[in-house]
């Protein structure tokens, strides 16, 4: 049976996963981005560099972190100088490249992160919470088969 003669549901079955996917990450999402804000007057974008600073614990190249998050060097330019004011990142010249900035996180902005991945881990097991474990676990399986086919 060609493409063609698939019944129209089958046909379009991977377009609507994709969709169901992306529906279910906005929604989780939207809560984060509305938890973050209303509990803590900081955005997700900022706990993500965060985020991904808390695991360069010897800082990263400010491209390096653009690559990271998958975001233009500028949107993370002007995330850092904020944290910078707010006294939670660091940034320093590179030693091989004076026009380079490695960017850490303080004491304050780890005390700070850690805070918010306690809500952040919390926030995730109430949107999961009505979904049961062993469904989890099972899609989480069937999400690590995906990756590795795309990958």
């Amino acid at each position: 049976m060609g493409e063609s003669d698939k019944p129209a549901s089958a046909s379009t079955l991977d377009l609507r996963v994709w969709v169901r996917l992306l529906d279910c990450a906005k929604i989780i999402e939207k809560r984060l981005r509305r938890n973050f804000e209303e509990q803590f007057g900081t955005t997700l974008p900022r706990f993500d560099i965060l985020a991904t600073l808390d695991r360069a614990p010897d800082g990263l190249r400010m491209g390096e972190l653009s690559r990271a998050l998958l975001v233009s060097n500028g949107n993370v330019t002007a995330i850092v100088r904020q944290l910078q004011e707010q006294g939670l990142v660091h940034s320093r010249p590179a030693p091989d490249d004076g026009r380079s900035a490695i960017v850490s996180l303080t004491p304050q902005g780890r005390a700070q992160f850690s805070a918010l991945a306690e809500a952040h881990h919390g926030w995730v097991r109430e949107a999961l919470a009505e979904f049961p474990e062993t469904n989890q676990r099972h899609l989480f399986d069937l999400l690590s088969q995906l990756k590795s086919s795309i990958a």
